[in-house]
């Protein structure tokens, strides 16, 4: 199914877009099933083992573990203001950044945004509050408020100080990779769906020209490809569960294009930060290759990673809209140890 789907991809034919800014999805594009924005977020979400936990105090599993509250006003981080991020005390997985945390003055730590995909809101048994948990692990971490007009996002997350541990700025280990398939608007759009994805930002790699502007990448004389950098937690998920992703959202098998846009700074790659993922790459595109997939993917080592221009940056978001030539087309991958 999914060689046919491919296949009937590649056979298309078009030339050099002239205008990025297409309204309209050439029919092809549209003539295929795909996941939606819903399924796509869910599937590679990893799952936590109990042995994975950190060992709690009475204290801490009452709360985190049988939704307790601590006593307002007593909490290490109501009055807490350094950068940097909360995560999780139970599990590890990031939950807050310190730019969105602001003084409420209730005797907790507040914050009006959370990590996308990180917190996930439960109606209380009594249908008066909305609890709010880790999304990772499940662990209690307070409740929401909406309507208050503290700030500008109308929202109050009312976070327990014990069910969170606070990483100061420059110390939180992030996990990075790099991919490459075709126009990095629709990578960009399809990745940072992805759970456990912190940032995803588009830009230029694998080239010889320092600081690469869009003209002249489109000129295919620079050798890079356009790419998206991937910031990730680590204790969501991991490089082979978001390079997964990135062979489902785009076809592996065209040479130097994807869907309508044709030249070398389409091409397919993986491009890696150390011989695990090289390791994991080269792993997954044997094991397309043993679907009967001709695959066209180049795995290679990072080079410099130069940001695109502000106006490529989160485009779909931007526009409203979801990418005509990038869809998610789900592969059966073999079982490994890995999963």
């Amino acid at each position: 199914m999914l060689a046919a789907l491919l296949a009937a991809g590649a056979g298309a034919s078009y030339g050099y877009r002239q205008a990025r800014d297409v309204a309209d999805p050439p029919p092809e594009a549209c003539d295929v099933s795909y996941q939606t924005d819903e399924e796509a977020t869910t599937s590679v979400d990893q799952e936590p083992g109990s042995d994975e936990y950190r060992d709690l105090t009475p204290e801490e599993e009452r709360v985190i573990v049988h939704k307790g509250t601590e006593m307002p006003f007593t909490g290490e981080y109501d009055d807490h203001f350094e950068a940097g991020i909360y995560t999780c005390r139970r599990c590890g997985a990031m939950l807050y950044r310190s730019a969105d945390k602001f003084r409420a003055g209730c005797g907790w730590p507040a914050f009006d945004d959370e990590i996308r995909g990180a917190v996930r809101r439960v109606p209380d048994a009594d249908g008066m509050r909305t609890e709010i948990v880790c999304a990772h692990c499940g662990g209690h971490l307070g409740h929401v408020f909406l309507g208050e007009r503290l700030t500008p996002k109308d929202t109050r997350h009312c976070v327990n100080s014990i069910s969170m541990l606070f990483v100061p700025e420059g110390e939180a280990r992030y996990g990075t990779a790099y991919f490459a398939g075709g126009c990095f608007w629709g990578v960009e759009y399809w990745l940072e769906r992805a759970p456990g994805v912190l940032s995803v930002v588009s830009g230029y790699m694998q080239g010889h020209v320092d600081n690469p502007c869009y003209e002249e990448v489109c000129r295919q004389d620079t050798g890079h490809a356009e790419s998206v950098k991937v910031l990730y937690d680590p204790v969501r998920t991991n490089f082979e569960a978001l390079a997964k992703l990135f062979f489902e959202i785009h076809d592996p098998t065209q040479v130097n294009r994807q869907g309508p846009d044709v030249g070398h700074s389409y091409r397919s790659g993986v491009y890696t930060v150390d011989e695990d993922q090289a390791r994991v790459a080269q792993s997954l595109v044997a094991q397309l290759r043993k679907m009967g997939l001709d695959v066209a993917t180049e795995v290679e080592p990072a080079k410099t990673f130069w940001p695109a221009e502000d106006y490529h940056q989160d485009y779909y978001q931007r526009k409203g809209s979801q990418p005509y030539c990038h869809m998610r087309r789900p592969i059966d991958w073999p079982q490994t140890p890995q999963d």
